[in-house]
């Protein structure tokens, strides 16, 4: 098998957040689909490993922030390659907490999602995790950042815990 044809599936970029016990966390996704559009209900996937995880089981909430195409390479970083459990993600970042609880980030995004969680699914490393969209909006007319941009414009990488990750970015 050619695994570099996972690679054309189209993605976009996003930033997922959590809160758990007055804490936020967040981090970098691409595998996320819409569901369903009545009721609207997206679908993300999360990385057993990652704090964002634990504290989307344990909140039962998450919001997405759609990247723009010129969204810098220190905020996909920061919320990418760093772990909540060392760093605050949040120090010096521009956010407002939703209607849910967790936080929308307003710099560099075009749109955003606050989802409440309605079910999930275990897939060995990761988690499909469900969710009922309460609240949405429009933040920018910018274009949102897809995967490919990410890869070929701003020559990003895919860490390890990444569901796209086959161990050709090494």
């Amino acid at each position: 098998m050619n695994v570099q044809a996972l690679h054309k599936i189209s993605y976009g970029m996003y930033i997922l957040t959590s809160g758990k016990d007055n804490k936020f966390n967040g981090q970098i996704v691409n595998s996320v689909i819409q569901a369903t559009s009545e009721p609207a209900t997206v679908a993300v996937c999360v990385n057993h490993d990652n704090l964002t995880h634990e504290f989307i089981k344990n909140s039962k909430i998450f919001t997405l922030s759609t990247l723009s195409e010129d969204a810098p390479m220190s905020l996909i970083g920061n919320f990418g390659f760093k772990s909540g459990r060392d760093i605050d993600k949040f120090k010096g970042i521009n956010f407002r907490t939703g209607r849910n609880g967790a936080p929308i980030i307003l710099d560099s995004v075009v749109a955003f999602l606050e989802c409440e969680l309605i079910n999930q699914m275990d897939l060995s490393s990761h988690t499909m995790f469900l969710g009922r969209v309460i609240d949405g909006d429009i933040l920018s007319d910018k274009n949102p950042m897809t995967y490919a941009y990410y890869h070929t414009i701003k020559g990003g990488k895919a860490p390890k815990s990444a569901p796209h990750y086959i161990g050709i970015e090494e």
